[in-house]
């Protein structure tokens, strides 16, 4: 499964691959692998993007078009 979502929140974030990975602290060979959807991503994984973002873990998986995350 592709995830459009975290590509378009990074590109959005004017973050390349490399910088986003070491964010996470990851390589960016794996995160690479995240975008193309050619490996699944931990929940933990997922739930490191969705705090950078600040965005929902649904949004983040495509369950829903809105990104905040409830309180």
């Amino acid at each position: 499964m592709k995830f459009q979502r975290i590509q378009d929140l990074r590109t959005d974030a004017d973050l390349s691959q490399r910088e986003l990975s070491e964010i996470l602290h990851i390589s960016q060979r794996s995160y690479s692998h995240y975008e193309t959807g050619s490996r699944n991503i931990p929940v933990e994984m997922l739930i490191r993007l969705a705090n950078y973002y600040e965005i929902s873990l649904d949004y983040l998986v495509g369950r829903t078009d809105n990104k905040k995350m409830a309180k």
